[in-house]
């Protein structure tokens, strides 16, 4: 029972500094890129509704607040008592649960290394485990002292800004290796196992990014990472929640929503320049997903930020 009390208070007085930290560098809603690479802060100051967002392989670690990610109609609620891991880019949603002026939502996230964790697990010495592959590509983990004290360190070093380019790099090797050894790991594992479903599927996914723009033929995508037509289908909804093909929708409609906002396309030409033929399907499709017509919704989006500046 001492143990586990030194260890809680450990984790608590990190997620007070870490709070801290984050307020200190960003004084109203943001995301905030460290000079720590692949490093994120994040601060809200009230709740959100969900909010579309593609989410990379990472870690949400939160010191103030509560979240929660929607993830294929499945939520991932999180807060100071455990953290948020995902193994693939993610087409989801996010919201903020609990936060306030007075005490807003405050955490980090970081980028995984996937190939870091694979030669992490070529090397061995990982325990064996008894448990199959979750089959499904986002997990919570319980906030753990070993989990806390390297990202203690980590975020430490932007007091230090000369040593992060050393130091970093092996402080976030130390946490893949934690995360490895946390009861994330099977999620983790099957992802960056190079044998496995999951790997394939990631891939696949890598593929998508690319060339979202391109026609979708699921027999030759499925063909190049090596898995039958069927299978291939089967392990991608599994892992992503959705289709290889409403994967790529979601990746053109993102990208062109991106597009009319920040390069002021109007809706038909960055319909074309996603892939698109037909600028009445792109709407149709559009409304669908964001729940308004794409420029309706460019402009509701304007007034909102307009609103925030001033």
């Amino acid at each position: 029972m001492v143990k586990d009390h030194g260890a809680n208070s450990r984790i608590r007085s990190f997620q007070r500094e870490m709070a801290q930290m984050i307020a200190n560098r960003v004084e109203s809603t943001a995301d905030w890129m460290t000079p720590i690479p692949d490093l994120l802060f994040f601060r809200r100051d009230e709740p959100t509704e969900p909010d579309f967002c593609l989410i990379e392989p990472s870690i949400v670690l939160v010191a103030q607040g509560t979240k929660q990610m929607l993830i294929g109609g499945e939520a991932y609620p999180y807060d100071t008592t455990n953290f948020l891991i995902t193994s693939l880019d993610l087409p989801a949603s996010s919201q903020v649960l609990t936060a306030s002026h007075k005490a807003p939502c405050l955490g980090l996230v970081m980028k995984l290394d996937i190939r870091l964790l694979a030669e992490l697990i070529a090397q061995g010495g990982l325990p064996h485990l008894n448990e199959r592959p979750t089959g499904v590509s986002a997990g919570l983990g319980r906030m753990t002292s070993t989990i806390a004290e390297p990202f203690g360190r980590l975020v430490n070093l932007l007091n230090e800004p000369n040593a992060i380019r050393v130091l970093a790099p092996l402080i976030q090797r130390e946490i893949h290796y934690r995360l490895l050894l946390s009861d994330q790991s099977a999620l983790l594992r099957q992802i960056a196992s190079v044998d496995s479903q999951g790997y394939r599927i990631a891939k696949a996914i890598d593929w998508l990014k690319e060339n979202f723009t391109a026609p979708l033929r699921i027999e030759s995508l499925a063909s190049m990472v090596q898995m039958s037509t069927p299978t291939f289908h089967h392990h991608f909804r599994q892992l992503t929640a959705m289709s290889p093909l409403q994967y790529q929708k979601w990746l053109r409609l993102s990208e062109a929503k991106r597009l009319m906002l920040n390069e002021h396309l109007d809706a038909s030409t960055a319909s074309f320049r996603v892939g698109y033929e037909s600028p009445s399907q792109f709407s149709r499709e559009y409304s669908r997903l964001f729940g308004a017509p794409p420029r309706r919704d460019i402009e509701e989006l304007r007034q909102k930020i307009r609103a925030e500046d001033g």
